[in-house]
């Protein structure tokens, strides 16, 4: 019995070790980087971040949490509206994770401005804003780690989908409400209530053919020239490089599209309709 106790004492004597002071040191300022960014996390669900955080909270180590970083370009003088529109929805998703009640420091949510932090642009060596990329809690970010925005769009539904991807953190995306909609429905609806009530006695144009016919296609014209494409993902509007200052409305892929392609094809299919509606009379 005695020698069982003297080989359990031999084991833990040379298992056991104190942390060293590298070690002690390490995790006094992973737990300061972590109250850092959950300070930061409670004031805004999206923490602004400029060259010195960058490097100190996301590129050096240690850090056990993942972020998830938007890189933008919001200064009025760099006229991206795409940023903007990207913005209001990285917002939405910051907010719809930190005010859940899953809500913990295994993911952040920041933003780096190209007029605050463009040394972070040229580090990473990144030439198009609105990107977003997930900087993983160990290990380097990978190609999928760079989020496809002219393929998947901006909406917060589809960045959440991704996060969870990346991170196994399940967001569920909550919108503040929105009246816009029903109530335009509801002004439509009582528009054209309104011009049955006034024709009650002569509503012969309900049984017209043409009307039917022009009603008919521009639905047509609308679902082909991508409207619901647009609806479901979110693409922006057209893409603008924050460099050079370009401005593009044609997606280079066909795999993806951008809100002005949409425009575009809507309107020659207008034209091309005014054009055979007058080959039409003309015959």
């Amino acid at each position: 019995m005695f020698g069982k106790v003297l080989i359990s004492l031999f084991f833990i004597s040379v298992f056991h070790h104190e942390p060293t002071d590298a070690q002690k040191k390490k995790e006094t300022l992973l737990s300061e980087k972590v109250t850092q960014m959950m300070e930061w996390a409670s004031k805004r669900s999206v923490v602004r971040m400029n060259g010195d955080k960058f490097r100190r909270f996301v590129k050096a180590p240690p850090r056990n949490y993942s972020v998830v970083i938007m890189f933008t370009a919001l200064q009025p003088q760099r006229q991206c509206g795409v940023c903007r529109q990207a913005d209001e929805e990285f917002q939405v998703l910051a907010n719809s994770w930190r005010y859940s009640s899953a809500f913990t420091n295994k993911v952040f949510f920041a933003s780096v401005d190209f007029d605050e932090g463009s040394d972070v642009f040229q580090m990473l060596n990144m030439n198009s804003a609105p990107t977003f990329l997930h900087f993983p809690s160990k290990g380097k970010p990978r190609r999928s780690d760079t989020y496809e925005l002219q393929v998947r769009g901006f909406a917060a539904e589809q960045l959440a989908r991704w996060v969870a991807d990346r991170t196994d953190v399940q967001i569920r995306v909550i919108r503040p409400p929105n009246y816009a909609g029903p109530l335009l429905l509801g002004f439509l609806l009582a528009v054209i209530g309104g011009l049955a009530y006034l024709r009650r006695h002569n509503l012969e144009f309900l049984f017209n053919k043409n009307v039917w016919a022009f009603s008919a296609l521009c639905f047509v014209l609308i679902m082909t020239s991508g409207q619901m494409w647009n609806h479901i993902r979110g693409p922006p509007y057209a893409h603008k490089n924050p460099s050079t200052g370009q401005v593009s409305y044609i997606h280079g892929s066909s795999q993806a599209q951008f809100v002005a392609e949409t425009h575009i094809v809507l309107l020659f299919s207008i034209l091309q309709l005014n054009v055979y509606s007058h080959l039409y009379r003309q015959h």
